[in-house]
């Protein structure tokens, strides 16, 4: 029954979840309002309190030299995996898919796929407010409150439409500490991915002939 195999359907989710948010921009202007500088807001996958670490601790390059984490930046992470019941379909439901290989016709097959609810958390961490609005404005017109990505899961499941819900978002600014103390200023959104997991894909030859008799 359980024989290794893997279809990385959860890792292709996190792809694809990630880059949703690659390719965010913020832009800083002078006091005229002529644009300075684009930044381009780094993601990478890993715990919010990791980073929060990383902000309130200096990292070592040496023994007389410091160098603090660079903000803006954005960071996500899966949070729950839960079944759901309400898109269950038949198990014994299956996909096929022929094949041509060196010794003819084949039938690949397997069962349907499993539904589970993929709960991701994303968070922005910055220095000033306007860099946050920004992060912010470039995210929430997108989700209605759901945005529906397309992923090429299996041979058998391509182009399978997975939304993710926005839930929720929480503002949070760092006020601990002295007026020397540089503040910090966190944007925590809640996304919901309704995904799915796939069994084993088997082979099976084609069914060429048959007999019957009366």
């Amino acid at each position: 029954m359980f024989t290794h195999f893997y279809n990385e359907s959860v890792r292709k989710l996190v792809v694809a979840f990630g880059s949703l948010f690659n390719d965010i921009v913020i832009s800083r202007k002078d006091s005229s309002g002529t644009e300075t500088e684009k930044i381009r807001v780094p993601l990478s996958y890993g715990p919010k309190e990791k980073f929060i670490t990383r902000l309130n601790n200096f990292n070592s390059l040496s023994e007389t030299a410091k160098s603090e984490i660079t903000l803006p930046r954005l960071g996500f992470e899966i949070s729950d995996v839960t079944y759901d019941s309400s898109r269950k379909r038949n198990t014994l439901n299956k996909s096929r898919f022929t094949t041509q290989t060196g010794e003819g016709l084949t039938l690949d097959f397997a069962y349907a796929e499993v539904p589970y609810n993929f709960s991701f958390a994303l968070s922005a961490f910055t220095r000033n407010m306007d860099d946050g609005l920004q992060i912010m404005e470039q995210v929430l017109p997108f989700f209605t409150p759901e945005f529906t990505v397309s992923i090429n899961f299996t041979s058998l499941h391509d182009k399978i439409d997975i939304p993710i819900i926005l839930n929720s978002v929480a503002l949070v600014e760092d006020y601990e500490g002295n007026f020397d103390t540089r503040r910090n200023i966190q944007i925590d959104f809640s996304f919901t991915a309704k995904s799915y997991v796939f069994g084993p894909t088997k082979n099976s030859s084609v069914i060429r002939q048959t007999k019957t008799v009366f």
